[in-house]
């Protein structure tokens, strides 16, 4: 009689990561890494906003690595846009900004992970893995952080006086450090001149700054550091 052979195991789909950074070496970097493994590949990339947003709806990934800073465009705006295009799409945040300032934001606007660029490479891989499994990943002191500002019933509190800005007024900040006018910036938000320059005054007031030129060095220093 003779034996019949089982099928060979189907190997397991691997999952689809797209990347989103405005530096061509890092995305290079992560898609090695990422590649590397047996169980994701990189399926797309992107440089800006509006390039991420047009190319993941084709690709239809599993996941996003997608950076905060895209040459004057706002991560959190792309973070925002991207959960009200593609509900439940999962998101982890690799950025150079202080997960001090950055993680609690960045998970109320929809990510489910935030890991600092300094961290080792691996780390983004361990990230990405518990992100697709559905779970919330953070550094260890930030997830103490965020656990006892629950049972406090208040945000996560921060030494920085930026921290104190508003989701809003980080994003005009951070695009006046671009050297991006006001104008182009109520273009880029959608919004009024006139709510710019409010926020402009908001943040000057916030920041303890004098003028518009103390605002915009102010703002630029923000950036180069980040």
């Amino acid at each position: 009689m003779t034996a019949v052979k089982s099928p060979p195991a189907r190997r397991a789909a691997r999952a689809r990561i797209f990347l989103v950074d405005d530096h061509e070496v890092v995305r290079a970097g992560l898609t090695a890494l990422i590649n590397r493994g047996r169980d994701m590949e990189v399926v797309g990339e992107a440089a800006s906003a509006g390039e991420a947003l047009r190319k993941i709806g084709e690709a239809l990934p599993d996941a996003v690595i997608l950076d905060l800073s895209l040459g004057g465009t706002s991560g959190l705006t792309l973070l925002k846009d991207l959960q009200t295009r593609h509900p439940g799409l999962k998101v982890l945040v690799l950025s150079m900004h202080s997960e001090d300032l950055y993680a609690e934001r960045a998970l109320h606007a929809g990510a489910m992970g935030y890991v600092m660029k300094q961290q080792a490479l691996e780390e983004v891989r361990e990230a990405a893995r518990a992100v697709l499994s559905g779970r919330v990943y953070v550094s260890p002191r930030m997830a103490e952080r965020l656990i006892v500002s629950v049972a406090r019933g208040r945000a996560v509190s921060t030494d920085s006086a930026i921290g104190g800005l508003s989701d809003r007024e980080l994003e005009v900040f951070e695009l006046i450090g671009h050297g991006v006018g006001t104008r182009a910036i109520a273009d880029r938000l959608h919004l009024s001149v006139k709510t710019v320059e409010t926020h402009r005054a908001n943040i000057k007031d916030k920041l303890g700054l004098s003028d518009g030129p103390a605002l915009a060095a102010q703002a630029a220093k923000f950036v180069i550091g980040s």
